[in-house]
């Protein structure tokens, strides 16, 4: 983990033990390249204190540990819910959810849902997933949906 983390640094910090790795550069990862969640994964591991969802290597460490197999399907659920919500207010409401089908669907012209195919489905999703029936779904309610689900684990996953 520590060579590929530092195959990502500039030669000259390779040695510093403190350094971080830009987001930029861990978006040259192969598995991140193509993730249509590659920002909010960034942004969501990093430490940084600037803001810039640089990642260090213990935030290197933590996302491949989340990403792997051994990790619990609770551990999943929680970076997953975190991931999802886009604004970061603990979370999952509609302007969240269609963020999230927008980034599953592409953003293309032939691939983007109509308004009302869009507000169908957040429809769906709140109806399924929303027990408390407050309009939003909370990081309780999306483990409870996908304890449910036992094909989320696996999909959920990245090889690094």
């Amino acid at each position: 983990a520590y060579k590929r983390f530092s195959e990502l640094l500039p030669r000259e910090e390779r040695e510093n033990l403190s350094a971080r790795v830009p987001k930029s550069q861990i978006l040259t990862l192969p598995e991140l390249r193509a993730n249509p969640f590659q920002h909010r994964i960034c942004h969501v591991f990093s430490t940084s204190e600037d803001g810039d969802d640089s990642l260090s290597f213990e935030d290197f460490l933590d996302m491949l540990s989340v990403f792997s197999d051994s990790a619990t399907s609770d551990i999943k659920s929680h970076y997953a819910f975190r991931i999802f919500d886009f604004d970061d207010d603990g979370t999952l409401d509609r302007k969240d959810l269609e963020k999230l089908v927008n980034c599953l669907t592409g953003q293309g012209e032939e691939s983007r849902l109509s308004t009302a195919e869009m507000e169908q489905l957040i429809q769906n999703i709140l109806e399924e997933s929303d027990i408390d029936k407050d309009g939003t779904i909370n990081l309780s309610e999306f483990q409870h949906v996908i304890s449910r689900s036992p094909d989320f684990a696996s999909s959920f996953k990245i090889v690094l």
